[in-house]
């Protein structure tokens, strides 16, 4: 398949990778996957058209990366490096990705969470450059033409939100386009997909906060968001316009609203191989943490008792994924029930609860759950949960900062030595404790990991590595190993080999040194195990597209697949 009208990638006889491209002088310099800026050697500079537009020397991609690094170094805010490297991102992708690549722990937090945040809520006023497919009701009727004006002609990754929930700062319209951008280049710099093979999605169904639609900047539709029937028809008309374009094509589900997460997952994994980060990305992420500290405590994951505060899709995710861990360590579904318990605004939800959410009803606790124990009100708050239930970890998805208290972190140590506790939510403004703190209340016995990135805590002469329990170390490999092995479906079982992968690969190179996770630098070779992972067990289960293939066949075509930021030889086509 041809990779797009204006260029293609080829081999050589020799198999070296080269490109063929249509374009000529200024128009190649600005389309963002042709250009080399002042890499272009001379030869193609006098071929193509470029000579006397660029300046006379010619650099190498290392030189370009030094030079684009002072100036990252230069920029005075966050936000600022952010809205730096999102417009070298649409000068020169390649470069781009060899920056960030080189940087990826220092870089992953302006990129991704915590800035990307701050990058959402002022998506409009930063807005530079469009970049993905824009799908609104102006256009729905006419997704298949707009679909067709996308440049690609061989995507298989798509990540698409609607914005009802992005982090842990709710609707934010068309500004939610940011998270699929955002975790598009983590697909790229640590998963391996090439950024020739993506496309982020705004399904851009309207916002319901006033404020935005009063907003002259603003850059959405303003009306309020489409739900119902009219939502559904909405991402019926993109998935099936999807199918037809790119029939091979994975969706990552981003940012969905609690109400529709759960619905739009099962609507459409059977049609088109997809899944929802924040439902099963999180899932096994924290499913990963939780093995990696059973591990680091001598403990079985079987034995732990789970208290997760939050019930949007996150926490739900995390329940469901945790119980599924438990009945393969060898609990039956009733036991394993038993063991995770989850609160939200109202407390530990249980199942004779009036008004209960429909996606909830699975994670509710039978009333005689909580027959002998101590509380007030009509259900245990979390300190009271906590108590009762003599619970070995803690989890936090709230997105509510502060929820763990000094007087919570010691609840859970009288129940366990050494306990797991999670403050999982993003951004850093939402997390639940600072991990400073949990070591300190905790005299340095919790087992503590993050969603956000924390430094490590100095404490009685000790030093604590606060491991970053981040999905980018699931997602990518997850959606890579689908694209590599093409498979028809991503079952829970491929989810499930994403998180044991990560465990294994934390107790392989860091557990003995006190990390639930592996440090952000690692999350290439890491995705790589969770890739290879993801593939064996798709093969598994029978949902692989390609041949059978052997283990070594498996590593040469992750490596055969992989993306390398580096420039080809350009051939006038």
């Amino acid at each position: 398949m041809r990779t797009s009208e204006y260029f293609n990638i080829c081999r050589d006889e020799n198999g070296e990778r080269y490109m063929t491209v249509k374009l000529r002088g200024i128009a190649l310099l600005r389309l963002v996957l042709t250009n080399k800026g002042t890499a272009f050697p001379l030869d193609e500079r006098r071929a193509l058209g470029l000579d006397g537009l660029l300046p006379p020397l010619v650099k190498t991609i290392e030189q370009q990366r030094e030079r684009c690094y002072r100036m990252y170094q230069q920029q005075p805010t966050d936000l600022a490096k952010y809205s730096y490297l999102r417009a070298l991102q649409e000068r020169n992708e390649t470069l781009f990705y060899a920056l960030l690549e080189h940087h990826i722990e220092e870089m992953l937090p302006i990129v991704y969470t915590p800035t990307v945040g701050e990058a959402v809520q002022k998506f409009s006023s930063i807005y530079q450059n469009p970049r993905g497919i824009s799908l609104s009701p102006r256009n729905i009727d006419r997704v298949t033409e707009v679909l067709h004006n996308y440049p690609m002609e061989d995507v298989r990754m798509i990540v698409v939100t609607d914005s009802s929930a992005i982090l842990g700062i709710g609707d934010q319209g068309y500004g939610g386009l940011a998270i699929p951008i955002g975790k598009l280049a983590l697909y790229t710099v640590a998963g391996g997909v090439s950024p020739f093979n993506t496309m982020p999605v705004s399904l851009d169904v309207g916002t319901d906060r006033d404020d935005l639609r009063d907003d002259n900047v603003y850059l959405g539709v303003r009306d309020p968001r489409l739900t119902g029937e009219a939502y559904f028809d909405f991402v019926d008309a993109f998935v099936g316009a999807v199918q037809e374009r790119w029939p091979e094509a994975v969706i990552q589900w981003e940012d969905l609203a609690k109400e529709t997460a759960f619905t739009v997952l099962d609507r459409y994994r059977e049609t088109l191989p997809s899944f929802n980060d924040d439902i099963q990305g999180t899932g096994a992420v924290a499913l990963a943490g939780l093995i990696s500290a059973c591990k680091a405590k001598g403990a079985r994951l079987r034995d732990q008792r789970i208290v997760i505060h939050g019930a949007g899709a996150g926490g739900a995710g995390v329940a469901l994924a945790i119980r599924n861990g438990l009945m393969r360590d060898g609990l039956s579904a009733e036991d394993a029930a038993h063991r995770v318990m989850v609160l939200d605004s109202r407390g530990l939800i249980l199942d004779d609860r009036a008004k209960i959410e429909d996606y909830k009803r699975p994670l509710a606790l039978p009333r005689e759950t909580v027959a002998d124990w101590r509380f007030m009100g009509d259900a245990p708050d979390l300190l009271e949960t906590v108590r009762e239930s003599r619970a070995t970890a803690l989890l936090g998805l709230s997105g509510r900062p502060g929820a763990f208290t000094e007087e919570i972190v010691h609840a859970v140590c009288k129940n366990d030595e050494r306990p797991a506790i999670f403050p999982m939510s993003n951004p850093t403004a939402s997390s639940e404790a600072h991990a400073a703190d949990v070591i300190r209340w905790s005299d340095g016995k919790a087992l503590v990991a993050t969603g956000s990135p924390f430094d490590p805590v100095e404490y009685n002469g000790k030093t604590y590595p606060i491991g970053q329990g981040n999905n980018a170390f699931i997602f990518p490999g997850l959606g890579f190993g689908a694209i590599v092995c093409n498979a028809r479906k991503i079952t829970d079982n491929m989810v499930h080999a994403s998180a044991v992968a990560l465990a294994d690969y934390t107790e392989q190179h860091h557990l003995k040194n006190g990390l639930i996770y592996p440090p952000i630098d690692e999350l290439q070779q890491a995705s790589r195990l969770v890739t290879k992972r993801v593939i064996e067990q798709a093969q598994k289960d029978g949902v692989a597209g390609n041949l059978l293939m052997a283990e070594k066949d498996i590593d040469q075509n992750i490596d055969a697949h992989f993306f390398h930021p580096q420039y080809l030889r350009f051939v006038a086509e």
